[in-house]
């Protein structure tokens, strides 16, 4: 299987980190051996190789900040169009930035390689959560893949629980989709401030300089508005899902609560009724017998209410580069089983 990278930034790294790490153990597990024979990245700069790219000189060129046309056919003023149409490659791996606006410039890369018949993998949620269902559809339309497991809860499985494992509806999800504001919940439970927790935040890198998307909710709007539409079967917007973030949320009352038998958590949350799907996101006081009370940190969760099987939580980090990383891989192994 031969791979084009689109972005390479903290994600692109951890991917290839997993490739290296796990390169052995894939061949002799699922016989799959892929390439990486392309790269593009707007800071990095642009390499093609047709033969493949060595992973070992790949991953120090990141970590050197060094020119990506070092490491083979480079091409200055190349764009992320021009690499995947001559890259040769099977599956565009999309990983710019999100842009939960207008989910560019990840979407027109996607649509332009599905319509070149090139599987996609993508860990950007903007596209997902903006024009799911239409990129599933021209997928389809072309005979090739569209897949994004790491667009929630990062490297834990949740799209591939609900398409291999699940052998009933799902009715609702609800869960902590953001590790950031778990912590930093987590953290004015124990005692701090809101500012001191989001500096701590900060500190360890779980928060950006500009933690809006975060401590708004609008990171867990986009995620819920993905489980709405993908596995509930919906086709909301994010305009059309109610969120509100922590912010609001005093550190006295936050540390109190458990002392009260409840924990703060930001909880986003999709139901399928006979009238439609609706979602929202919003922090919520919870029982501490709730399970998802005592998921603390940076780790996410999701409950999962099944017709007639109940209720099942899925816990596990939902964010860093190497994590993200193995979803990208989960789904390129996906493919691989579907092409044999």
């Amino acid at each position: 299987m031969k791979l084009c990278l689109i972005g390479y930034g903290n994600v692109g790294y951890g991917f290839v980190q997993v490739l290296w790490r796990h390169g052995p153990w894939l061949r002799e597990r699922f016989g799959f051996a892929p390439q990486i024979v392309a790269v593009h990245d707007v800071r990095r700069g642009t390499v093609l190789a047709p033969e493949g790219l060595d992973l070992e000189a790949l991953s120090r060129a990141w970590l050197e900040n060094r020119d990506l046309g070092e490491l083979g056919r480079g091409g200055k003023g190349l764009t992320a169009f021009t690499v995947i149409e001559e890259s040769g490659a099977d599956v565009v791996v999309e990983l710019t930035p999100t842009d939960l606006r207008t989910g560019e410039p990840a979407a027109g890369h996607i649509r332009f390689a599905l319509a070149a018949k090139k599987h996609v993998v993508t860990t950007n949620k903007g596209p997902v959560a903006l024009y799911g269902k239409e990129l599933l559809a021209l997928a389809e339309e072309n005979g090739v893949c569209f897949r994004f497991e790491g667009t929630v809860m990062a490297g834990t499985p949740l799209f591939s629980l609900a398409e291999f494992g699940l052998a009933a509806p799902v009715r609702r999800v609800r869960g902590i989709l953001n590790g950031t504001t778990n912590f930093i919940l987590t953290q004015m439970e124990a005692g701090k401030t809101y500012e001191e927790a989001l500096r701590e935040a900060q500190r360890l890198g779980y928060a950006e300089t500009d933690p809006t998307a975060d401590v708004e909710g609008l990171d867990a709007l986009a995620k819920i508005v993905i489980l709405a539409n993908m596995v509930l079967g919906g086709d909301l917007r994010p305009n059309d899902v109610p969120c509100q973030g922590i912010t609001g949320l005093s550190a006295p009352e936050v540390h109190r609560a458990p002392k009260e038998g409840y924990r703060w958590k930001l909880v986003a949350e999709a139901v399928r009724t006979e009238e439609g799907v609706w979602a929202k996101v919003g922090p919520e006081r919870l029982p501490l017998s709730d399970p998802l009370a005592q998921v603390g940190g940076v780790l996410n969760a999701l409950t999962l209410e099944l017709d007639p099987l109940g209720a099942i939580t899925v816990v596990g980090p939902g964010a860093g580069p190497e994590v993200t990383g193995h979803a990208v891989l989960a789904d390129l192994l996906a493919i691989h089983r579907k092409q044999r």
